[in-house]
């Protein structure tokens, strides 16, 4: 699935709701949000991720994506700067220093905060790393259903 064109939002009854996630490094959980919406949500939402700073995706991000069958094809660490000027409907933090960090965006919507623990702060062996990442994706998704559930009821919430 690709970013369109089209203008995010607003009333227009076939427009689609435009979000961007952001994290630190938009390595991990700002990168498992976008794919997870990309995937659940489909043509519903325009889902796009970045970060307070670029580094590139962790490897066991994917892994877990993969896992759960979702595609990784062009995903990548973006910085926030890429969509300065561009609307959303909502801007997603996934974690407490993007929440502290990230400027206002112009043409901002809502704002919400989910703060989750970075699993790549996680050390040990390769099990304990991944079960980490594994645990951050579960609590991401039900987020994400939620999230879905609530657009579509017209009610959008933090927790």
């Amino acid at each position: 699935m690709t970013v369109s064109d089209e203008p995010p939002g607003g009333s227009d009854a076939g427009a689609r709701t435009s979000v961007l996630f952001v994290c630190t490094h938009n390595s991990a959980r700002s990168i498992m949000a976008e794919a997870l919406l990309r995937a659940q949500g489909g043509d519903a939402y325009e889902v796009c991720s970045a970060g307070t700073e670029v580094t590139e995706v962790r490897p066991l991000t994917l892994q877990v994506l993969q896992e759960a069958g979702l595609p990784t094809e062009g995903l990548r660490s973006k910085s926030f700067e890429e969509f300065l000027g561009r609307p959303f409907d909502y801007v997603i933090t996934t974690c407490d220093s993007a929440r502290q960090s990230c400027p206002v965006l112009p043409g901002e919507g809502k704002r919400l905060h989910w703060s989750h623990d970075d699993p790549s702060a996680v050390k040990g062996a390769e099990a304990e790393r991944l079960a980490a990442f594994r645990r951050v994706f579960t609590a991401i998704a039900e987020r994400i259903d939620r999230f879905i559930s609530d657009t579509d009821q017209g009610q959008t919430r933090d927790g």
